[in-house]
């Protein structure tokens, strides 16, 4: 039986999650799928100019696992540039520090720490920009990838659909 994969620690969801090369139609692009925790390691060592071990403790993951999947993570953005291929932002085994929540009204995002909704302070029913009430939790939406539910490309082998 194979040990399920530890939930990496993301501080907070990606901006954007897709892109793609200009002046070609995104129907036309391959794509290439950049999970949500590879996208974490490209931010906290390329843009936090962190070194793989402090790195590794934020996402609460050892240090080899960590550098396989920045390694990953290289692999398909090079991919991508080099062949012209669209990056997807989904997917993966994460779990966000904060909750985070967008509304699909405004765009406005914000965040609960884990501590306020062990205190009862739930979600709001309402964004707070916007007053709407059509709120998605980003978690549950980046998780969400074509093959499955947060398991890449084998999600659906694994749940005995061929």
């Amino acid at each position: 039986m194979v040990k399920p994969k530890k939930k990496r620690k993301v501080l907070y969801p990606p901006r954007f999650y897709f892109f793609k090369p200009a002046g070609v139609p995104a129907s036309k692009l391959e794509s290439v799928n950049l999970t949500v925790d590879e996208y974490e390691a490209i931010r906290l060592v390329d843009i936090e100019n962190l070194n793989h071990l402090e790195s590794a403790k934020s996402m609460e993951i050892s240090r080899p696992t960590f550098t396989r999947l920045l390694g990953s993570a290289h692999k398909k953005i090079g991919s991508a540039i080099v062949n012209g291929y669209a990056i997807r932002i989904e997917g993966g085994s994460f779990v966000f520090v904060n909750n985070a929540y967008r509304c699909r009204k405004c765009g406005y995002e914000w965040d609960l720490k884990a501590d306020e909704q062990n205190k009862g302070l739930d979600i709001e029913e309402n964004c707070p920009s916007c007053k709407e009430d059509d709120v998605e939790n980003m978690e549950e939406m980046l998780k969400k990838c074509n093959s499955g539910y947060g398991h890449g490309r084998g999600g659906r082998l694994r749940q005995g659909r061929f």
